[in-house]
């Protein structure tokens, strides 16, 4: 038997509206769903992150400030573009004044200006713009150590702890235990007084201090991703345990890895700050932004530059580092799986 073909409703039949708004309806839906195109994980976290304004206006402001740090007075083999030294002094000229002028020349009639001497001099006729930059230098380098050294110590005593169990999370989540119990100023100020003032010594064991959070949050992790199906595949083939660790849960996680590191960083800053102004930090004769606001908190008054300046530098890292790290937590966010053209 055969069925003739089903011809569609004339316009004006009955239902024939009802079934043409249907026809219209399946169609915009359709064209919805074909705008919205598949992209790998990485892609859409690259996308998600550009799209934040706020953190790439940071990310602007951060890179900005260690490019500024670096190129004006030299970095080791890297020569700078700023004729002074932060060591060298001179004569103080009109009192140690900032000669940066950054009015237009209808506000105040001068006009913009570097001048010899931007940020001023401090007491004995340093440049205080190579001083300032110094002091960034050595604060970036101590917080970008912490945040290496916390980052891969968390990861791998969080990793070994979730993974194991047993004896291996009871001894390392114990050890976790007692460092969050002391207090972390009175520890790091103990650490920064036997590394001698040394910038990297200084980052290295604040770093071997401070991981804790971190291991946390990756444990965490690693006992919910090792009882899924695909690690379970892989034990069954036979791979080692540091295989599956490294393959299949580590990639997992990436994200907590990343955001924690970012804000530890900004963490960083403000604790080798904190220690530098009581005395326990960078010393002299080299220097660190913090060390800069403690030798100079009694001129606030009478020369607030030299004050301002280092304090506009740490809020700077610090905000930045931070906003960064709200773009990244956002971009990782799984629960935002689509981007529309």
């Amino acid at each position: 038997m055969t069925v003739p073909p089903r011809t569609p409703p004339e316009r004006g039949a009955p239902g024939a509206d009802a079934t043409l708004a249907d026809s219209a309806d399946s169609t915009e839906g359709h064209s919805e769903f074909s705008s919205i195109k598949a992209r790998t994980q990485a892609q859409l976290v690259f996308r998600r992150f550009v799209r934040h304004r706020a953190a790439m206006a940071a990310l602007l402001v951060f890179v900005g400030i260690i490019t500024l740090a670096v190129t004006s007075i030299g970095a080791g083999p890297i020569p700078g573009w700023w004729d002074k030294g932060y060591l060298s002094t001179g004569t103080l000229v009109d009192g140690g004044q900032p000669t940066l002028d950054v009015l237009p020349a209808f506000v105040d009639g001068d006009g913009m200006a570097v001048g010899e001497h931007p940020f001023g001099q401090d007491s004995i006729g340093r440049d205080y713009f190579a001083t300032t930059m110094r002091g960034a230098q050595q604060s970036l380098q101590v917080a970008l150590l912490v945040g290496l050294v916390s980052t891969v110590i968390g990861t791998v005593v969080g990793s070994v702890a979730g993974y194991f169990g047993g004896l291996a999370e009871t001894s390392l989540m114990r050890l976790v235990d007692v460092i969050i119990a002391i207090p972390l100023l009175v520890l790091a100020a103990v650490v920064g007084r036997g590394t001698g003032g040394s910038a990297t010594v200084l980052g290295l064991f604040l770093g071997i201090i401070v991981w804790t959070s971190l291991a946390r949050l990756i444990r965490g992790e690693v006992l919910s991703i090792k009882e899924r199906e695909f690690v379970e595949a892989a034990r069954a083939m036979g791979a080692s345990p540091a295989r599956i660790i490294v393959r299949h849960i580590l990639p997992n996680t990436i994200s907590t890895i990343i955001v924690s590191a970012t804000l530890t960083i900004a963490a960083a800053i403000l604790l080798e700050t904190a220690l530098s102004f009581l005395g326990f930090g960078i010393q002299r004769p080299d220097t660190s932004l913090g060390l800069l606001i403690s030798e100079y908190q009694t001129a606030f008054a009478t020369r607030p530059w030299l004050f301002w300046f280092p304090g506009l530098f740490i809020i700077g890292i610090a905000l930045s580092v931070n906003f960064v790290g709200d773009g990244l937590r956002d971009a990782f966010d799984p629960r935002q799986n689509k981007v529309r053209e």
